[in-house]
């Protein structure tokens, strides 16, 4: 139980992020535009993502070691 608020906090962070992935895909779609990731995304996708993973894999590994 003590975990719950954390819960309730990364459920409503996801929504978040899956609604910003949403709107920035209107946003591209609706100027007739192709969906296409180069380098320069990449260099802003990586940072951002690969802390998040880190975190969350630390909290699932977490009670597993001493």
């Amino acid at each position: 139980m003590p975990d719950s608020a954390f819960t309730i906090f990364m459920i409503f962070g996801f929504i978040w992020i899956l609604m910003g992935v949403a709107a920035v895909i209107a946003l591209v779609k609706s100027e007739g535009q192709a969906i296409r990731f180069d380098k320069s995304a990449l260099i802003v996708f990586i940072p951002i993502i690969v802390p998040i993973v880190i975190v969350l894999l630390y909290q699932v590994f977490r009670p597993f070691f001493p």
